[in-house]
């Protein structure tokens, strides 16, 4: 058993989250990973507040056990879900794309653990300094929006820039990833693409097809031009949204062409007009299974990994 801070700080078994994929990671989701004793975690994405209030019903029907919600920053409705997981009694918030900083102090004075996703050094100080309980270090290998330094480079810097706990995030799918996060000083993992195979997972066929066949070059960046690059799999839309973006599109023109896309691919498997997030290391993930037999293959992976660590020491 891997016992580390974080699992003392959020009364969870495993010091595992589940990523907080937009339309993705709904109650039912976040609620299994959490039965599992990892940390489930709804992601609110974009979604308005009544969409996001039915899915923290869904899991707290579901689980007794800690989960939490993540709040994308720059999504149109952040201030109502920012006062909704008030309102909801939510344990644990993550954020994403943006500063959580005006918020802060009505989540502590509610009890909430706060957890920002950083990718920079710059701003793991920053959220130190407005009072974040730990960090998620993410590198740009995970999918969706992604940052310039990868996992192997940003989580040590994160480690030596703060004394708050860092949970590792991006290029994470098996127990080797793992003891590799634990072993540059991170005392959790956060994994996106590994859950997008659980069975408790509710995208479309096509999408979970497409990661399950998933090659090592699999996906790709786009949106640097417009200064939110986004990874997910190459498909026609992908490749369309390319050409658009260095063939000289009008900037409101390219934002345009991507609203709704996540959608089409979540819930139709649209593969003309859908954008498949997906982080480099979908190439992994092999079948179908339930998210305890994603953390119990992932957690048992990790303690073999690190017990024959040793073996190179003389």
């Amino acid at each position: 058993m891997i016992e580390t801070p974080i699992t003392k700080m959020l009364g969870i078994k495993y010091p595992l989250f589940q990523g907080g994929m937009a339309w993705i990671a709904d109650g039912e989701l976040a609620s299994a990973v959490s039965n599992a004793g990892g940390l489930g975690i709804i992601a609110a994405g974009n979604a308005p507040k009544d969409y996001v209030r039915g899915e923290i019903q869904k899991a707290k029907s579901l689980t007794d056990k800690p989960f939490g919600v993540n709040i994308m920053l720059m999504s149109p409705y952040a201030d109502d879900i920012a006062d909704l997981v008030v309102e909801e009694g939510v344990k644990v918030v993550t954020t994403g794309a943006g500063n959580p900083s005006k918020y802060m102090k009505a989540w502590k004075d509610a009890g909430i653990t706060v957890i920002p996703v950083v990718a920079s050094v710059a701003l793991a100080k920053l959220m130190k300094r407005v009072g974040a309980d730990a960090l998620i270090a993410e590198g740009g290998e995970s999918g969706g929006h992604v940052g310039e330094l990868t996992t192997i480079v940003l989580v040590p810097q994160i480690v030596d820039a703060t004394d708050l706990p860092v949970i590792a995030a991006g290029g994470i799918a098996d127990g080797r990833a793992a003891a590799a996060a634990f072993l540059l000083g991170a005392v959790g993992i956060q994994m996106g693409t590994r859950f997008l195979s659980a069975k408790e997972c509710n995208i479309s066929p096509v999408y979970k097809e497409k990661i399950i066949k998933a090659s090592d070059l699999c996906t790709m960046v786009t949106g640097k031009r417009l200064g939110h690059p986004v990874r997910s799999l190459r498909t026609p839309f992908s490749r369309r949204y390319q050409e658009a973006e260095y063939g000289g599109m009008p900037d409101d023109e390219l934002e345009n062409l991507a609203v709704g896309a996540l959608r089409k691919a979540v819930k139709d498997g649209d593969m003309e007009n859908g954008c498949f997030l997906a982080g480099q290391i979908a190439s992994v993930v092999k079948k179908e299974e339930s998210a305890a037999d994603i953390i119990k293959d992932v957690m048992d992976g990790c303690e073999e990994t690190l017990k024959g660590a040793m073996k190179w020491v003389k």
